[in-house]
């Protein structure tokens, strides 16, 4: 933490005056809220395109807590890697992404109990990043469509 120190004449252009403590505020601190517009898909992808797609946004926006390898932090945040907490059940997977997660969950027989923010993935990059992470990391296969994605986002079972 710095303190910067500046000199002359007032600016409003540069600078307002005003400040905004809420970038202070740790982590989930603060009430956030995501727009719920979904984007249009450019194309009908096959399974085979939507893992691609879908290991790209994993990388970008899910790698940091869940990993390269899926196995998540130990004690912080679940592993993707052999889940059993969606295994046989996309929807269990397509939630927290769309609705966001707090409170305790099992997973491989370890509890977690943190905070999952929902995303700001439309509807298509939802289908792809969970086709990938079904696919991927020792997990059985499968397939979500936008329209699967769909239906949880207007689902009311949070």
């Amino acid at each position: 933490m710095g303190i910067l120190a500046v000199g002359g004449e007032v600016d409003k252009t540069i600078y307002s005056g005003q400040l905004d403590e809420r970038i202070y505020q740790p982590e989930g601190g603060a009430v956030q809220s995501m727009p719920d517009v979904a984007k249009a898909p450019a194309k009908v992808l096959s399974k085979d395109e939507r893992i691609a797609v879908g290991k790209s946004i994993y990388s970008s926006t899910c790698q940091p807590c869940h990993q390269a390898d899926g196995k998540g932090i130990a004690n912080s945040f679940p592993p993707l890697a052999g889940s059993d907490y969606f295994k046989g059940n996309a929807t269990k997977a397509i939630n927290p992404i769309v609705h966001g997660l707090s409170g305790n969950i099992t997973v491989n027989g370890k509890t977690f109990n943190g905070i999952m923010p929902k995303q700001s993935l439309s509807d298509e990059e939802i289908a792809n990043v969970v086709t990938f992470i079904l696919n991927s990391f020792g997990n059985e296969g499968g397939a979500v469509t936008p329209a699967q994605v769909l239906a949880t986002r207007k689902s009311s079972n949070k």
